[in-house]
């Protein structure tokens, strides 16, 4: 009783694009660091190309510590960013480059 739920609008800017519905292989190097696109917008994938210039994004950065395949993820969803963590099996088949809330925001 007394309990409402709320609406919380997200802007069209603040939304990440959908990059591919399945992880990014990279082979990483030891002492390599990578900056893994937060927006989704980057022709690089899974690396930013700078495509987040005027909005909220920026990529984030991760260190390997030694050589290793490291999956990266693509759909922008990640509860572990910058790695797939298996969300994007939840997302509509027809998901990639359309917007999204980012994962921080669900």
């Amino acid at each position: 009783f007394g309990h409402r739920s709320r609406v919380v609008e997200i802007e069209e800017s603040d939304m990440v694009v959908c990059a591919q519905r399945s992880p990014i292989p990279i082979d990483v190097k030891d002492g390599e660091t990578y900056y893994w696109c937060t927006c989704g917008k980057s022709k690089k994938q899974p690396f930013c190309d700078g495509s987040h210039v005027g909005t909220q994004f920026k990529p984030k950065d991760w260190k390997a510590t030694y050589d290793v395949k490291k999956y990266f993820c693509a759909c922008k969803q990640s509860s572990n960013p910058p790695f797939c963590d298996g969300r994007h099996v939840q997302m509509p088949a027809d998901s990639e480059g359309k917007l999204f809330p980012p994962a921080s925001f669900k």
